[in-house]
């Protein structure tokens, strides 16, 4: 959380405790609320259009406080409130993997198109590929290779319907395969010449 955002604490903090020097975890927990602005369209009495008007909203969130093992205090917010608030900073902490894990999926799999305008067709289509990117992911490690996730993917793609090892594919195959050295004849009609004189 920005340390500028403007934010209401309702009541009492939900939890509260002082942390001593070398303790680290959440040490206080309070129930806010944050005001901002939004704009709907309004249907104009007795008439066959809209206008726009801002109206004020509110949310209400839970504001975590965590220190952690380097002294370093940090504010988390969210609006899950069946979570522990652990599991709050936890979250936060591993936000990093959650972000490259996206970035992996958006760089690999073609989720820019969809196939359906349905919920259950977008869901579905999502689910799929996250199963795509969690079955790479445990090739990657079973195979221990070396080679980035991308490269795989190409891989596994590029040789999806051929009948080959999965483990050779991913160890030894290689995405452009090396160019094959010149011939010695100088010219095709040499090569064609000698294979019918």
């Amino acid at each position: 959380m920005k340390d500028n955002a403007k934010y209401e604490v309702q009541g009492t903090p939900l939890f509260e405790k002082k942390p001593e020097k070398d303790e680290f975890g959440v040490y206080k927990v309070e129930h806010i609320h944050l005001r901002y602005q939004e704009t709907v369209e309004m249907n104009v009495a007795g008439k066959k259009r809209t206008k726009k008007v801002k109206q004020m909203k509110t949310l209400c969130l839970r504001l975590v406080w965590y220190k952690d093992g380097q002294g370093r205090k940090y504010r988390f917010i969210t609006n899950n409130w069946d979570i522990t608030n652990e599991e709050v900073a936890l979250l936060y902490k591993c936000r990093w993997s959650i972000e490259t894990c996206f970035k992996k999926i958006k760089q690999n799999f073609q989720l820019t198109y969809f196939y359906s305008d349905t919920v259950n067709g977008i869901q579905t289509q999502v689910w799929c590929t996250l199963i795509a990117y969690l079955l790479l992911q445990v090739i990657q490690t079973k195979m221990d290779s070396d080679k980035a996730f991308s490269t795989i993917a190409a891989l596994v793609r590029i040789h999806l319907i051929s009948h080959l090892d999965l483990q050779w594919v991913v160890t030894e195959g290689r995405r452009a395969y090396p160019k094959r050295s010149k011939s010695r004849n100088k010219s095709p009609t040499v090569y064609c010449m000698s294979l019918f004189g």
